[in-house]
Formats: structure tokens, C-alpha cells, sequence
């Protein structure tokens, strides 16, 4: 087991943590319905007033919280954590913008072209300041909506649909010089890829593929992906549910390593630091956020604060 330190506990199902210059970061807590700082010292303080469920989270161009919301969602603890289902006030996803200094909240896309979101899930800006971003779907009894992968500007103006359906996807990155969008899909235990042939556009390949896409890896067993960090080398650092790793997968397929974590539930990683070496991983089972030295530098991202 690494040597991981426990910087938060009592949260309610931790997501999306986003590293600050200041040495705090700043998470949702799907859960506990909020957006949350936690200062280095542990300190908890809400930002904004989201609601729902906020999931994925990224500073903008403009230093704003961008915020995948999805809704909210209930989740059985036994036997593997699985979402069942809407929360009660589910009145669907979302994508907010969260003034960080004012908490001023606003919704910016509740839908694109008159289909409405579903699970937001997961988000990252590229150089030119845009955002691709996932939405999951819901699980409910007897069906599930689809999920799909889209891009959308900051200003609340301009949202595209670019890969739909896909079955769970969940985290997104870009490669290091962004022109490969990556997608990992939760219930395949697959990582998809595609060309970004221009900012919001990317090429799909031609039958047969994986949604247009192409399968970079997919893990045995029962492990199921949730998000993922891009390392600088341009490693994927894919959350992995259920087994409880961070599974590092190099861009041609292979396993790099497996990174065992003290919770079954990790769903997400960001790197921060001086040197980008410095692993914030969120712990949803046990409702808590790790810290823990990396052994290669993440890939700093656009517009970090």
C-alpha cells in the first residue's frame, strides 16, 4: 500500500478534485449536494450553491468553477457501489459555472439540441478554452439513459454532441498535445480514444470500431473505470473501481502499473504541486480525500488557478 495521506474525511461521496495554487483543492461532493474547498489543513468550506449532484470539476479560462452536475443519484453500498438510480429531486444534469470568490451559481446547458442532459460526469478544458466534457446516463430499474460525449464553450453558448451513445463514459483527458480526447467507459472497463481533428471536432473511424473511436485497453475481471488524469508522459491514470487502483495505461494499451489504493471506491485523480507530482485522490466509499507523492508528474492543465 503507498504511502497516502488523508487530507479530508466526511464527505459525502467525493468527485472531481481540482488542485489550487494555494495548496487546497476543491471538489464535489455528489452526495452532499455541494462544491467544497478543503484547505491543506483540512478545512471544509462550500462554493456556491450548486445542488443536484456535482461531479466533475475544472477552472475555466475566465478562473470560474465549471461544474458537470448530475443531478443527483442514490447509491447501494453493498455489494459494489453501484448508482441505482436518480436521487428523488432528480430533475436531470446539468453544467454550472461557479463564480469562486462571489459563489454566484448559474446553469449554463441543461440540454443540447432539445436532448436533456442526463449524469454529467466528468470535464476538461483545451488550450483554446473550450470544454469537452461526459455525461454518464442514469441507471434506473428497468432501463438506463444513454451516455455520450460532448463539447461546449464557457460562455453558455455553443454545446455540440460529438460521440452518442456510449453505454457508461466517464472520466475524460486530453493527451498532451490535445489532439487525442480519451474516454473511460464504466461498466466495459475500456478506454476509448479519438482524433480531435479540430477544437470540439473529432474524426470517427470507420465500422468496425468502439463508438467511432478506438479501444485503447480494457481491464479482466470485475474492475470498472471511473475517472482519469493525463500524465505529463502522456500516461492515462484511470480510477478503478471495485479492485481499488489507480490503473496507469500508456497510450499504446499496456498496463503500466497498478497503484493500490486503501478504499475500494476511488473514483478520481488530479496532480498538483510545485512539480506536478502531488496526487489528490478522492475516496468515495470511505467519503474522504487522499494525498500521496506520484511517481511521474501529471500533466498540468489549461488554465489551472
Amino acid at each position: 500500500m503507498p504511502d497516502i495521506k488523508i487530507m479530508a474525511s466526511g464527505l459525502g461521496f467525493p468527485e472531481g478534485p481540482v488542485w489550487m495554487a494555494d495548496g487546497s483543492a476543491i471538489l464535489g461532493e455528489i452526495s452532499g449536494k455541494k462544491v467544497t474547498r478543503v484547505a491543506p489543513d483540512g478545512t471544509k468550506t462550500e462554493i456556491g450553491k450548486a445542488g443536484g449532484g456535482p461531479n466533475g470539476v475544472a477552472t475555466g479560462p475566465d478562473g470560474a468553477l465549471y461544474v458537470c452536475n448530475n443531478g443527483g443519484a442514490v447509491y447501494e453500498t453493498i455489494p459494489s457501489f453501484l448508482s441505482t438510480g436518480p436521487a428523488p429531486d432528480y430533475k436531470g444534469g446539468s453544467i454550472q459555472r461557479i463564480d469562486p470568490k462571489t459563489g454566484a451559481t448559474r446553469t449554463l446547458y441543461s440540454e443540447c439540441n432539445g436532448h436533456k442532459l442526463s449524469a454529467p460526469n466528468d470535464i476538461v478544458f483545451d488550450r483554446q478554452g473550450g470544454f469537452y466534457f461526459t455525461d454518464l446516463g442514469k441507471r434506473y430499474a428497468h432501463h438506463r439513459d444513454n451516455g455520450g460525449l460532448y463539447y461546449a464553450l464557457p460562455d453558455g453558448s455553443s454545446v455540440t454532441e460529438l460521440v452518442y451513445p456510449i453505454i457508461t463514459p466517464n472520466g475524460v483527458g486530453l493527451s498532451p498535445d490535445e489532439k487525442t480526447v480519451y474516454v473511460a467507459d464504466t461498466e466495459t472497463s475500456r478506454i476509448y480514444a479519438w482524433d480531435i481533428v479540430a477544437p470540439g471536432k473529432v474524426r470517427h473511424e470507420p465500422f468496425p470500431s468502439a463508438y467511432g473511436g478506438r479501444c485503447v485497453c480494457g481491464l479482466p475481471g470485475f474492475q470498472r473505470f471511473d475517472s482519469l488524469a493525463v500524465a505529463a508522459s502522456g500516461n492515462i491514470c484511470v480510477a478503478t473501481l471495485v479492485t481499488g487502483h489507480i490503473t496507469v495505461i500508456s497510450p499504446g494499451g499496456e498496463v503500466v502499473r497498478q497503484v493500490k489504493m486503501p478504499d475500494v471506491y476511488p473514483t478520481n485523480i488530479c496532480f498538483g504541486g510545485p512539480n506536478m507530482t502531488t496526487a489528490y485522490i478522492t475516496l468515495s466509499a470511505s467519503g474522504q480525500l487522499g494525498v500521496m507523492e506520484w511517481s511521474e508528474p501529471g500533466l498540468k492543465l489549461n488554465f489551472m488557478c
